[in-house]
């Protein structure tokens, strides 16, 4: 039986077994989770395995890289530079980015962006690994490409180029790159423990990812036996042309590692976001209220950030999504706690979210990336963090 580690305020037990099943039945070898409750941590819990490897024990202050969870991070950089005045969500792109108005972009406004609107999922041709972990040439590749689908028309989970893009317009009008701008503006103020371009430092913080692929393989199995509420997706992940296999396909070589200190050390802000779950729960907290007398962003331009911009059949997932300027919003698989909260999901399970109608924020961390629909880590936390709070 995994130890558990942490503290638990009364009445957020449920949080505590939750978690401790999670490793007893689950799959979680290293894991943190925490939640805050108007502006004070309630839950704040780590335990099992750090490196599977080396048998290194996870600790309050490991670090994780949690995917696309990062995206809510970059997207508050992006909201405070508009609270500002710096930035105009419904300014055209090429404003700010001139070169971006190639090939019909000229009238993208910066809210597309976030709201995966503009069409941009992939790269007629990938660029090179080593090209795009230094930035600029991505930028300048997405700046000539040419949209996938009519902007504003459709949506599609930008799962890659989000963070370029976004990252690009963050650059242009700070003067910072996006990792370094995110560290002076959130993570100083709060003094959080959470990198987008990981110090050589900090190196040794880091838990390393183990992987688990789903037990079974449904692009290989015969059609008649998919689900038949899974048989569009299934088509799109068959299809090396869809948008769900390209849209993860704008570097070459395509597969990233993640654990690479190189990838680590780059700035990807779509997706190599380092840091702790309380991090992630203590700087949602300060989207909806003060910690320790900070506040990020401001009711109205927390009201802007989080309306749905788009919503429906996602050209990307082949699913129902929707997205404010961006976070994702609650949907029937993603329920986060109701229908106030917005966030940011990431591969395999990582999580933060805040829900201002009950005061809360929150963050999972682990390193146990485990893909497919049998992963319900992250949803038996919110379930408990829920029960807790009847």
């Amino acid at each position: 039986m995994t130890t558990i580690n942490g503290e638990v305020a009364a009445g957020f037990e449920p949080v505590r077994e939750a978690f401790a099943a999670n490793f007893d039945q689950q799959g979680d070898i290293g894991a943190a989770v925490c939640v805050y409750q108007n502006g004070r941590p309630v839950v704040d819990l780590w335990g099992g395995i750090a490196d599977p490897d080396t048998g290194q024990p996870w600790t309050r202050d490991t670090l994780q890289l949690v995917y696309s969870a990062t995206k809510g991070v970059t997207a508050t950089a992006v909201h405070l530079l508009a609270q500002r005045g710096a930035l105009d969500l419904d300014a055209p792109v090429a404003k700010y980015w001139p070169e971006f108005a190639a090939n019909g972009k000229a009238d993208i406004p910066v809210r597309w962006l976030l709201s995966h609107q503009a069409g941009l999922v992939a790269l007629d041709e990938p660029v090179p690994l080593a090209d795009a972990l230094a930035w600029h040439p991505m930028a300048a590749a997405l700046a000539a490409q040419r949209p996938q689908w009519t902007p504003g028309t459709a949506h599609g989970y930008h799962g890659r180029t989000f963070g370029w893009l976004v990252g690009e317009v963050i650059r242009r009008v700070s003067g910072r790159t996006p990792g370094r701008y995110v560290t002076a503006e959130i993570v100083a103020p709060l003094g959080l423990d959470f990198f987008i371009g990981l110090p050589a430092s900090e190196r040794e913080r880091v838990s390393r990812m183990s992987y688990r692929q789903p037990e079974v393989d449904l692009t290989t199995v015969p059609e008649a036996e998919v689900p038949e509420e899974l048989r569009e997706q299934v088509v799109a992940w068959r299809d090396p042309n869809s948008f769900s296999n390209r849209a993860f396909q704008v570097t070459d070589p395509a597969n990233i590692d993640f654990n690479s200190p190189e990838v680590q050390a780059a700035e990807l802000p779509a997706s190599n976001g380092i840091g702790t779950a309380h991090s992630l729960a203590r700087m949602y907290a300060a989207l909806i209220g003060k910690v320790d007398g900070v506040r990020l962003l401001e009711p109205e331009t927390l009201a802007s950030a989080t309306k749905e911009q788009s919503a429906g059949t996602d050209q990307v997932m082949v699913t129902p999504s929707r997205f404010s300027s961006g976070f994702m919003l609650p949907t029937e698989a993603n329920p986060m706690i109701g229908p106030s909260s917005f966030g940011h999901t990431g591969r395999g399970g990582s999580l933060g979210f805040a829900d201002p109608e009950h005061g809360l924020a929150f963050g999972y961390a682990m390193n146990h990336i485990i893909s497919g629909s049998d992963d319900v880590r992250a949803t038996s936390l919110v379930d408990a963090v829920r029960r807790s709070l009847t």
